[in-house]
């Protein structure tokens, strides 16, 4: 009886992976579109899982979608699975972006269009297209958004920056100096917590190296509580001058939350503009309530839609439309960028509620 009852379970585990096999890639057959994602332990690479399949689901092609697990040797792995499983079109995320070249080589190998999705591969020729948010345009929109509500000249401007390890905390930054810079040089912004930037202020564009001093000076390194350990030093420091109604970049949500509180509790700061960035449930309630000012929304639905685009085109013989390009330290990057939206008080129910991104009971005190 036991032999029996081990056959049978045997038989259901077995037909259960066969099923779950086929459910992967549409029927076991050829799998048009392999797509390789960083990993299953962050919730924003699982809601893109279920946001690519459902847009891909429109099409008559099919997908599978793999997980790399923070490993590099997994994702290599994971590219050739699908490769064997006679992919057209490979779609990756990349855990290093370096590190990531042999595996779109293999692919390239075989003839297969290569995009890369939110993360650049790097050194290598065998990657055909970039589908990103544009970082630039993120900083851009933080500085003008700084700029556009600054109460008269002088105002006290206090710099913050993301990690210095990170790439797009660079072009973050190097994107809000291009559009803050004229309006230091002309007074409307006085720097109240950076002698690097202070020292660079005549300087509309800055070297890697140049921004590389300010960022030493005022990184968070993406930390809330170092953000908030940095905004109290720098608020301590300053004079009365530096006081009163003040701008504050923050880089995103999380930082901004932080300095913002800091900021809340000093009696000679009258007022604050800080910007934020990822429209993170916690900062949409604090915009709500007036204590952050704006995020810069980067809607991770329109990215995936963005690349299937890209990829169905190509698998429809036809040049996909670019916006771009990014030098991957090979070669220029053909890119798609996808647009940015600021939000503040006045949009967010439209921009984040009315386009189904949040629910509006999510939030407290929404109008």
């Amino acid at each position: 009886m036991k032999k029996a009852w081990k056959l049978i379970s045997l038989m259901l585990v077995v037909l259960l992976f066969t099923g779950l096999a086929a459910g992967c890639n549409n029927g076991g057959g050829k799998v048009n579109v392999g797509i390789v994602l960083p990993t299953k332990d962050e919730p924003r690479w699982v809601q893109d899982e279920q946001r690519f399949k459902d847009a891909l689901s429109d099409t008559k092609y099919s997908t599978e979608i793999l997980f790399s697990q923070g490993s590099s040797a997994k994702e290599k792995e994971n590219v050739e699975t699908l490769i064997n499983k006679g992919i057209k079109v490979l779609i990756i995320s990349p855990q290093d972006g370096d590190a990531a070249a042999a595996a779109v080589e293999a692919a390239k190998k075989e003839d297969i269009t290569v995009i890369a999705y939110d993360r650049l591969i790097t050194n290598t020729d065998a990657v055909d297209y970039y589908v990103t948010f544009d970082s630039l345009a993120v900083g851009a929109a933080q500085a003008q958004y700084l700029i556009d509500h600054a109460k008269g000249s002088g105002v006290p401007l206090y710099l913050y920056a993301g990690a210095a390890s990170d790439n797009n905390a660079f072009l973050f930054f190097e994107g809000a100096w291009k559009v803050l810079q004229p309006k230091i040089a002309d007074g409307t912004f006085k720097i109240a917590n950076s002698s690097e930037a202070e020292a660079l202020k005549d300087k509309a564009e800055l070297s890697r190296d140049e921004l590389s001093k300010i960022l030493g000076q005022v990184t968070t390194n993406w930390d809330a509580n170092e953000a908030k350990n940095k905004a109290q030093t720098h608020l301590t420091a300053a004079s009365a001058d530096l006081k009163g109604d003040v701008a504050i970049l923050a880089p995103n949500d999380g930082t901004a939350r932080s300095i913002a509180d800091v900021f809340a509790t000093d009696g000679d700061v009258s007022s604050f503009v800080v910007t934020g960035q990822d429209a993170e449930k916690a900062s949409i309630q604090y915009i709500i309530d007036g204590k952050q000012s704006m995020t810069v929304f980067k809607d991770v639905r329109t990215l995936v839609k963005d690349a299937i685009d890209m990829a169905v085109t190509v698998l429809d013989g036809k040049k996909p439309e670019t916006t771009g390009t990014y030098d991957n330290g090979k070669v220029d990057v053909k890119a798609k960028q996808t647009d940015v939206i600021v939000v503040d008080k006045e949009n967010v129910k439209k921009e984040l509620i009315d386009s189904k991104y949040y629910k509006a009971d999510d939030f407290t005190g929404l109008e």
